[in-house]
């Protein structure tokens, strides 16, 4: 008798949630192409921005806002991945190593945004991501210098290369592994769990940096990894700039998504590589756009496209 009342009730409501139009699909207005592209960017100092714009044919915007399209909005990389899953009618751009489901990548000339399309340079916007330390003599403490030169050492090792490949970006060839050149490093082997190295720079780096860290604490007597990710622009100001490098934001290792300007000049030991990532724009799950060439992207980002329906009308 319970079952045929519980088989009773079901099907009772059921048949009220049809008669009510309700059903468990949630259904969207269709796409609609007229609507504003609303345009998402970087700011100046930005090494993503930096790298977009110089790939789309647009370097006059890398550092200068008055060229682009009027009212573009500025976001880091999480705000603009963030406004991509509710601005139907928005486009952005981020790094590869952030792509996940919630957002629609966009193929670029025709190439999905893969890390095996970057290794075989057949998709276009791509960019390094790299490191740079303060000068010799210029930390905290020795110990912080010399895990930091510990930290340098690992990011070469295919250990590292793991870890980095795990976690979005490419990884340049190696075959050292950590194991093999730990001898080499001392530091790694005392009890460090009351030192602090402090990381910053390029934010779009972080998510690969903070994984990277994780691996690497327990393998240098547990140290304390600070991270404060802002900017690309950082990875040289906080690490370097006579002005900025002493104070409370002054950090021990800098990352920038970018090769790093003549204005951010320092010794060859102080930066490197430590892989390669790709810039991809970035665009609502809803909306039916699924390449853009470069020509497309600048005219987005330079105004001469602002309806979603210019495109369908090169």
């Amino acid at each position: 008798m319970k079952k045929a009342l519980l088989a009773f009730v079901l099907l009772f409501t059921a048949v009220s949630l049809i008669a009510c139009g309700t059903s468990a699909t949630t259904t969207t207005e269709p796409f609609d192409g007229n609507m504003t592209i609303n345009v998402y960017t970087r700011d100046t100092t930005s090494g993503t921005r930096a790298g977009f714009m110089a790939g789309i044919g647009f370097a006059a915007a890398e550092t200068d806002d008055s060229v682009l399209v009027d009212g573009f909005i500025i976001k880091d990389n999480t705000g603009i991945m963030t406004a991509m899953t509710i601005d139907e009618y928005g486009i952005g751009y981020i790094s590869l190593s952030t792509v996940n489901n919630t957002i629609k990548a966009l193929y670029y000339d025709g190439v999905a945004p893969t890390e095996a399309n970057v290794m075989n340079d057949t998709y276009g916007l791509k960019r390094p991501f790299m490191w740079m330390l303060r000068a010799e003599g210029d930390y905290p403490s020795q110990d912080v210098e010399d895990i930091v030169n510990a930290f340098v050492a690992f990011l070469g090792t295919s250990d590292a290369g793991d870890i980095i490949n795990n976690n979005g970006a490419i990884a340049l060839p190696s075959t050292v592994t950590w194991d093999s050149i730990k001898s080499q490093y001392p530091i790694s082997l005392e009890d460090n769990s009351d030192v602090t190295v402090r990381f910053g720079g390029s934010d779009s780096i972080q998510k690969v940096a903070q994984a990277l860290t994780a691996a690497f604490v327990p393998k240098c007597g547990n140290f304390v990894a600070e991270h404060d990710h802002t900017g690309s622009g950082d990875a040289y100001k906080r690490t370097n700039d006579p002005a900025i490098k002493d104070t409370s934001v002054g950090k021990d290792v800098g990352f920038a998504s970018r090769f790093f300007k003549t204005t951010e000049s320092v010794l060859e030991a102080q930066r490197g590589q430590l892989a390669w990532d790709a810039i991809v724009a970035i665009v609502h799950l809803s909306n039916p756009l699924s390449d853009v060439t470069a020509a497309d992207l600048k005219a987005i980002y330079d105004g001469t496209f602002t309806k979603w329906s210019d495109l369908d009308a090169e």
